[in-house]
């Protein structure tokens, strides 16, 4: 199927040489490793090995392909390896694909058989371009743990195993 589709992209792009706005795939194969981020692009198709942040229109991680970072786009076809969050309008997650790592989406498609290893949630608004979406994907943060509140002047806290103050 992705061989199809390089194809097909291919043929459209040749067909129509002489009209600028048809999306031609930037295409990273298998066996190429690349480590920065990809903050802009039509349709990007990974085969190969990413570790980075990816902002794009379309984006497909082929069977063979692996992306260690953060992903938005607007259309999402897993089928490979991701390992971050992934944030699309439309997201496809095929059987032989490995998300670890939450899903923010709109909608999304789920084939028997997928690997997913955290949370897959909804997003409230729907974004219809990229450019709606910031260029620089944030980092996720975790949340800080509250120290327990302890009050400074209780005699009791600091006395040790035999009942002696020191």
């Amino acid at each position: 199927m992705k061989n199809l589709r390089k194809i097909l992209y291919l043929k459209i792009a040749k067909f129509r040489k002489n009209v600028s706005n048809v999306p031609v795939p930037s295409i990273i194969s298998f066996g190429t490793k690349i480590k920065g981020n990809i903050l802009d692009g039509e349709v990007i198709h990974i085969d190969g090995r990413l570790e980075g942040n990816v902002c794009c229109e379309e984006l497909v991680i082929g069977t063979k392909g692996q992306v260690i970072g953060q992903v938005r786009a607007k259309n999402l076809s897993l089928y490979g390896i991701l390992q971050g969050t992934a944030e699309a309008d439309s997201l496809f997650i095929a059987g032989s694909a490995r998300l670890i790592g939450d899903a923010l989406h709109n909608s999304i498609a789920i084939e028997p058989g997928a690997y997913i290893e955290g949370r897959c949630i909804r997003l409230q608004k729907k974004t219809t371009s990229v450019e709606k979406i910031d260029k620089e994907p944030s980092v996720k943060k975790t949340p800080m743990v509250e120290k327990a509140h302890m009050p400074a002047n209780n005699p009791n806290l600091f006395k040790t195993a035999s009942g002696g103050n020191k």
